[in-house]
């Protein structure tokens, strides 16, 4: 096989012996004959033989779920953060103050995340592909209703709609990328969905200038509206149901692939009787049945009691590390960025027209494209380091390459502070973010790679506590921002308070470098972990 890709293409079903140790996050990847292999690695999870199990579907069916998970992500964030610079224009035209007006970003975040709370146990209970499609509908629903109203309550409302529709997005795309790819790709894929919800933040910069076109404010929730539906088009044909069972075949619960072998070696007789008992796979599905989106219910899956134990996780380190990475993070390119720049760069001494206030985006956009080349580093580091342990994999392996960039977010934010403190050429501005959201990066993708490499978990409840955590942090960080940067200066509240509270998080890798698989051990044997042990249905790394 070659070493990037492994050969998931015609008829060949791809095999492997990789297996989870006792601890979870360490996994033996020991190449056996008649493996598949990436990286010189068995691969994992293991396949059930079966067509239609997702981790044996073409590559290119894999890729085309990704790339629309992406794109919706790309488009939920953008329309999230675009209104950003209207918040002056929503002030004098709704006749609200500059804080009530952010507060239509402020609250629609809030939602953006709080969505999760029903969303997530729904695509577990009734299917990944139904849940996406009618969140799909609520998102272009509420778009549309954006570009209607004409009020404030009722743009807060539609809002409100529009976020909590798309919020599954939040979740949906890293649980594909568990559902479809192996363990080897992970930090590559989550890559690819990183980039495109950062390349979202890039919003401000189109609102900005579709106030050009001579339709207000209103012409952005329209070309949103527009790609959402085009979008829900290209779903309903592209994005099969992921949810699959992994069970052993009828009749080879106890028979493994060596004995079958061995088998064969045997008498003539003995290897027909055996054959005779092989069980049937059954076939691929046909593209027409892969469009229903009806028929998938998980009776034992407790839609309640998922949403009570999500909360649970927040106990866990290498979850919370996550809820913390993410939360301050948005709170700082999404919010503190695009509430602070259009304001002070539309009044003296720079002077510039609301058109060019989402310019800024420019910056989010160059940092996040720098980084895009480092996004296979996790994988490759983690597979090098795994061959050098005689193919045993610890989660940890994979978070070497954040240490070059954990002091460059801080450092950025010092620039940034004090350029809007002593208002500092413009250029001051873009290098803070620049630095900001190249970091980012790194701590976006690779943190929540290792957060579920690292536990034994229901997947789908830790999407939950992550997102419900983040956008919290996120939102306590907008609410009040701007009457905090009046009261205190932007140097204090930015390079100071953000400064400091970012740095002690980018600090955390050290921690989970050095004593992460002992955090991993101690966990693993605490009721926590034996309370979420009872409940598994789905698991991040089977």
């Amino acid at each position: 096989m070659g070493a990037d890709e492994p050969n998931t293409g015609g008829r060949h079903l791809v095999h492997s012996h990789a297996k989870e140790g006792d601890i979870p996050g360490t996994v033996d990847l020991t190449v056996r004959e008649g493996d598949d292999s990436a990286y010189g690695q068995a691969l994992y999870p293991v396949p059930a033989e079966d067509p239609n199990d997702p981790l044996q579907w073409s590559t290119t069916r894999k890729v085309l779920i990704l790339v629309v998970c992406s794109i919706y992500s790309f488009l939920s964030n953008s329309a999230l953060l675009g209104p950003s610079v209207y918040i002056g224009i929503y002030a004098q035209e709704f006749n609200v103050s500059f804080t009530e007006a952010s507060n239509l970003i402020s609250y629609a975040n809030l939602a953006f995340g709080f969505g999760s709370l029903v969303l997530v146990p729904s695509y577990h209970k009734f299917g990944r592909r139904p849940v996406m499609l009618g969140s799909l509908i609520l998102y272009c629903g509420g778009l549309l209703a954006c570009s209607q109203v004409t009020g404030y309550s009722g743009l807060m409302a539609a809002r409100v709609v529009h976020a909590f529709g798309s919020s599954v997005c939040e979740a949906l795309p890293v649980q594909l990328v568990n559902d479809i790819f192996f363990l080897h790709e992970r930090g590559k894929r989550l890559g690819v969905y990183t980039v495109c919800l950062c390349f979202g933040a890039t919003g401000p910069l189109y609102a900005g200038y579709m106030l050009a076109g001579g339709h207000s404010w209103r012409l952005f929730f329209y070309v949103e509206f527009a790609f959402g539906a085009a979008l829900f088009i290209l779903a309903f044909f592209v994005v099969e149901e992921t949810l699959y069972h992994r069970n052993a075949p009828s009749g080879s619960s106890t028979r493994t692939s060596s004995e079958l072998h061995g088998e064969r070696e045997e008498k003539v007789a003995t290897a027909i009787a055996e054959s005779a008992s092989a069980p049937v796979l059954p076939p691929r599905k046909t593209f027409m049945q892969t469009l229903k989106f009806w028929g998938v219910y998980e009776k034992d899956a407790d839609f309640f009691m998922m949403i009570v134990r999500s909360f649970t996780y927040f106990l866990v380190p290498h979850v919370f590390w996550v809820i913390t990475t993410y939360g301050i993070y948005i709170g700082l390119g999404a919010l503190t960025f695009n509430y602070i720049f259009p304001i002070k760069i539309t009044g003296p001494p720079y002077n510039w027209s609301q058109l060019d206030s989402g310019l800024i985006a420019v910056a989010s956009f160059l940092g996040y494209l720098l980084a895009i080349p480092f996004t296979p580093s996790s994988d490759r580091l983690a597979a090098r380091l795994t061959r050098k342990n005689n193919g045993i994999r610890e989660a940890e392996m994979r978070l070497g390459v954040m240490l070059p960039v954990m002091f460059l977010a801080p450092a950025g934010l010092i620039v940034f502070g004090f350029a809007a403190e002593k208002d500092l050429h413009w250029v001051a501005y873009f290098a803070g973010v620049v630095m900001c959201n190249f970091c980012s990066y790194f701590y976006f993708t690779f943190t929540l790679a290792y957060a579920i490499d690292s536990y034994t978990s229901n997947i789908s409840e830790m999407l939950i506590a992550m997102n419900l955590g983040k956008q919290a942090i996120s939102f306590g960080m907008g609410l009040d921002l701007l009457d905090w940067v009046t009261q205190h200066g932007y140097a204090v509240m930015i390079a100071g308070v953000f400064g400091a509270i970012l740095l002690a998080n980018n600090l955390a890798l050290v921690v989970f470098m050095v004593w992460g698989k002992r955090i991993r051990k101690f966990m693993s044997q605490t009721w926590l972990a034996n309370v979420h042990r009872a409940s598994v249905k789905e698991v991040a790394t089977h």
